[in-house]
C-alpha cells in the first residue's frame, strides 16, 4: 500500500483523517505550518498503529513549498496513493466590511492550496495509473453562509475543482471526491458563544455537532477499494443541517 498525504493534519479534522488512514494501513505524511509539537504527536499516533509516518512543514498556499514537501515525502515513502486537501482557515466578516486582503488570503489558504497539491501530485498518480484525491470542502460551499463570503467562495471553488479534476483524471484510474462537513467539533466551535451554539444546534436535525472522527471515517471509505466506482461526488456530512 502507498502513502497518504494529509494537508493541515496537526489537529482537528486533519489529524483525525491521518489517524484513520493510518489505521487503514497507509503510511502517513503529516503536514503542518507552525505547530511542530502537535504534528509530532499525530505522527506518533500513526506510528502506534503500525505504519510509517513523518511530519512535513509547508504553507500549502505556496506552490514552491508544496513542491519541496512532496519531493521530500516521496523520498521517504514512494508514490502517493492518497491526497487529502484538508488545510484551510476562516477570516469571517460581512461583505460590506470585508477587505480585499481578507478575501484573497482565504482563497489562497483554502482553494489555491488544493490546486497546488493536486497539480503537483496528479502527474505522479497518473504515472501510477491509480490514486485517490479527497477534498475537504464545507456545506458553506453549497448553501453559502452570511459573514463568510470568502470562505464560502473558497469551498464552492473546491467543489468545482473536484468535479473538473474527476473528469480529467478518471481515465488514469484516479478518483476525485469531496467531503462537505457541517458543524464539527473543533477549536472554532469551542470558541462560539453559548447563544450561537444553541442556534446552530437547533438547525441541525441530529441536535449535535459532528465529531472529527465521523468526517475521517468518510475519507477512509473514499480512499478504500470500496469506493472505486465513486468519483466527482460531494458527500455531505452535516447531521441534517442542509435538509
Amino acid at each position: 500500500m502507498g502513502f497518504a498525504i494529509v494537508t493541515g493534519s496537526s489537529r482537528g479534522i486533519g489529524a483525525a483523517i491521518a489517524r484513520a488512514l493510518a489505521r487503514d494501513g497507509f503510511d502517513i505524511a503529516v503536514n503542518f505550518v507552525s505547530n511542530a509539537p502537535l504534528a509530532e504527536r499525530v505522527v506518533e499516533d500513526c506510528r502506534s498503529l503500525g505504519v510509517s509516518a513523518e511530519c512535513f512543514q509547508a504553507d500549502v498556499s505556496d506552490y514552491e513549498q508544496c513542491e519541496r514537501m512532496i519531493t521530500d515525502a516521496c523520498k521517504a515513502f514512494g508514490t502517493p496513493e492518497v491526497l487529502v486537501n484538508n488545510a484551510g482557515r476562516i477570516r469571517d466578516g460581512m461583505l460590506a466590511r470585508m477587505t480585499e486582503e481578507q478575501f484573497d488570503s482565504i482563497i489562497a489558504a483554502n482553494l489555491k492550496s488544493a490546486f497546488n497539491m493536486t497539480r503537483l501530485i496528479a502527474p505522479l498518480m497518473m504515472k501510477a495509473r491509480a490514486g485517490r484525491i479527497i477534498n475537504i470542502t464545507s456545506v458553506a460551499g453549497i448553501s453559502g453562509n452570511a459573514g463568510q463570503v470568502n470562505y464560502s467562495a473558497s469551498k464552492a471553488g473546491m467543489i468545482g475543482m473536484t468535479k473538473s479534476a474527476a473528469k480529467e483524471l478518471g481515465g488514469r484510474g484516479i478518483t476525485v471526491n469531496a467531503v462537505a462537513p457541517g458543524f464539527t467539533e473543533s477549536d472554532m466551535t469551542d470558541s462560539l458563544s453559548d447563544a450561537v451554539k444553541e442556534a446552530a444546534l437547533k438547525a441541525v436535525s441530529l441536535r449535535r455537532f459532528g465529531k472529527p472522527e465521523e468526517i475521517a471515517d468518510a475519507v477512509s471509505f473514499l480512499a478504500s477499494p470500496r469506493a472505486s466506482y465513486i468519483t466527482g461526488h460531494v458527500l455531505v456530512i452535516d447531521g441534517g443541517l442542509a435538509i
